[in-house]
């Protein structure tokens, strides 16, 4: 994708994002995106009229201080870890949407997690599944993309959690990439 595309996409919340990709991209009806973002046609509608006005304007929706967005990933891997449903609440916006790309060769899940609860479910199951050992070898804050995010090395090699802030300076947008063929630049 070209960077005037991926500044475009910036703008749009979560939920318009995965609509204007559902339907003007990846070209689905209405109803299909409905059904996906477990919406209604009309609210999915209206979601890609509002992304289309935000790819029309040229100015950043907000930004987020840096110190306050790395204060963030740190505080989302101590939350992680350990599945503290009570501090992922509070870091997560109601709406958060979390998206992974495993590229056919690493775990990952299969479709759009949205939803705070949603999200949360699958950090607990993960939690749950590992009996409490993630397997991290280690862990640095980075940025990527422009977000603030972690790379972690695990067993099987890298992964990368890109954090987008939401307007409240609560995570938004989670897009983890544990492809190794997308990872090989990285360690």
């Amino acid at each position: 994708m070209s960077v005037a595309y991926l500044l475009a996409l910036e703008r749009h919340s979560p939920l318009e994002r995965a609509d204007f990709l559902l339907h003007d991209v990846f070209d689905q009806d209405y109803a299909e995106v409905a059904g996906t973002l477990d919406r209604s046609e009309a609210a999915v509608r209206q979601l890609a009229s509002r992304a289309r006005e935000h790819v029309q304007d040229a100015r950043p929706r907000f930004s987020v201080d840096q110190e306050k967005a790395m204060k963030l990933v740190t505080a989302f891997a101590m939350a992680s870890q350990t599945a503290d449903v009570s501090a992922l609440c509070e870091l997560l916006t109601e709406d958060a949407i979390l998206v992974s790309d495993g590229g056919g060769k690493r775990t990952a899940a299969l479709r759009v997690l949205v939803g705070r609860d949603d999200v949360i479910g699958l950090i607990q199951g993960i939690v749950w599944r590992q009996g409490g050992d993630m397997g991290v070898k280690s862990a640095q804050a980075v940025r990527i993309n422009g977000y603030p995010g972690l790379l972690i090395e695990v067993a099987d090699g890298p992964e990368t959690f890109a954090l987008e802030p939401g307007e409240d300076g609560r995570i938004a947008a989670i897009y983890v990439m544990r492809n190794p063929d997308k990872l090989r630049h990285v360690l």
